[in-house]
């Protein structure tokens, strides 16, 4: 089974982008942000004609999130993370896809910090932990996967003196992503790639992309009953230089199947 995460950056003006992905690639499960879209004007059909199931949370310009499955509907189980009523951001929603359950993410950026928006990506990242704890008690295969708008260590980011003080990189944050993996979730590309910077982001600015000045920033957690299916994990990194790319590219896992009990 292979599980997938790709920031669109724009789902409607890059839709061909991600359809030519979905046909080469053909991920089972795929996690999506940054839909910038309403509701109303996701492309569920284009979704549809190309052989997946569709769930999503859209809103108007910014953020909105979605899951998509191969040939099945998404049977969804939440959207937005507990603990804030409001909800006026479209970041988190949640769904049952072939026995696993899948959190699809999208962590605020937090910039400029300090300030309300990195206040904002704190309040936001201890729901998510509260969230995180919560699913692991279950003892059940789940995924959380999305943009963490988290860069983990200094082997994630080209340059680490650059960003000491950006919302991406700060202790604060950092320190939040590694509580949540010390709650038993694997970070399935570092534990595949131990001592190899990848990158899953490239600026459009300052020719990031042709310099390989990028950053790891969308991630793959797998729970402990996911952990041990673990066979491959990796970027396609080339579909960041096609034609009206995403500055992300895809991340994905290959997960083996599960065993069935003897009897």
């Amino acid at each position: 089974m292979k599980i997938a995460t790709f920031n669109v950056n724009g789902i409607n003006g890059r839709l061909s982008v991600l359809l030519r992905w979905l046909a080469e690639a053909e991920p089972d499960i795929v996690c999506l942000q940054e839909l910038k879209t309403s509701q109303g004007t996701f492309p569920a059909g284009a979704i549809r004609d190309a052989g997946y199931g569709a769930i999503w949370l859209g809103q108007k310009s910014w953020n909105g999130v979605a899951i998509l499955a191969r040939g099945a509907e998404p049977i969804e189980t939440r959207r937005h993370l507990p603990g804030d009523e409001a909800n006026t951001q479209s970041r988190y929603i949640e769904a049952a896809v072939s026995g696993i359950l899948i959190g699809c993410l999208y962590v605020p950026n937090g910039n400029p910090a300090p300030g309300p928006k990195f206040d904002y990506k704190l309040r936001w990242l201890e729901r998510l932990l509260a969230h995180a704890d919560t699913l692991l008690a279950h003892e059940v295969p789940v995924a959380l996967i999305g943009d963490f708008n988290v860069i983990p260590t200094e082997l994630d980011v080209y340059k680490p003196e650059r960003w000491l003080d950006d919302a991406l990189f700060r202790p604060e944050i950092r320190s939040d992503f590694h509580a949540l993996v010390g709650q038993g979730w694997t970070d399935a590309v570092r534990k595949m790639h131990p001592d190899q910077p990848i990158y899953t982001f490239w600026d459009y600015f300052r020719n990031a992309w042709g310099r390989n000045a990028g950053l790891r920033i969308d991630h793959m957690l797998l729970s402990p009953e996911l952990a041990g299916r673990l066979r491959a994990a990796g970027v396609d990194r080339d579909v960041r230089g096609w034609d009206k790319a995403s500055d992300h590219a895809p991340v994905w896992v290959e997960l083996r199947e599960k065993r069935s009990r003897a009897r």
